[in-house]
């Protein structure tokens, strides 16, 4: 069975992870800053965001991933692989502009991420029913 389709998404998620990090690099090498944030308010910034698709890209990659192997429509697992990356770009653009406070695309780019989540838990939840 090909996974192409997971693989395509788990690609341009973690191109999305190697930008996120290079704005950590640059900023910790504009600032002389090693390790930590030193206080510096755009390196913590910057590391949540980082750190926050790093904490949801694993579950979500992986619920993915299996629905794929369950045999879960094309169109459904391209569905969710959009809104996935949707919700990550607009939630590192959010929480960046936003400065950590609120900003509309670190909102919905939150909530939908959460619905990727839930809904590909439900998907595979559903396929494991069908298989009893």
């Amino acid at each position: 069975m090909s996974l192409a389709i997971s693989g395509l998404y788990i690609s341009l998620t973690a191109l999305l992870i190697v930008t996120l990090t290079y704005r950590v690099i640059k900023l910790r090498r504009t600032h002389k800053i090693g390790i930590g944030n030193a206080g510096n308010e755009s390196l913590t910034l910057a590391q949540r965001v980082h750190a926050n698709l790093l904490e949801n890209a694993p579950i979500a990659l992986l619920l993915l991933l299996v629905a794929e192997t369950n045999g879960t429509h094309h169109l459904v697992l391209h569905v969710f692989g959009c809104i996935w990356l949707v919700a990550r770009v607009l939630h590192a653009v959010g929480l960046t502009q936003g400065k950590g406070g609120y900003h509309i695309g670190r909102f919905w780019g939150m909530l939908l991420t959460w619905a990727v989540i839930i809904g590909l838990a439900l998907v595979n939840l559903f396929s494991f029913i069908m298989m009893l």
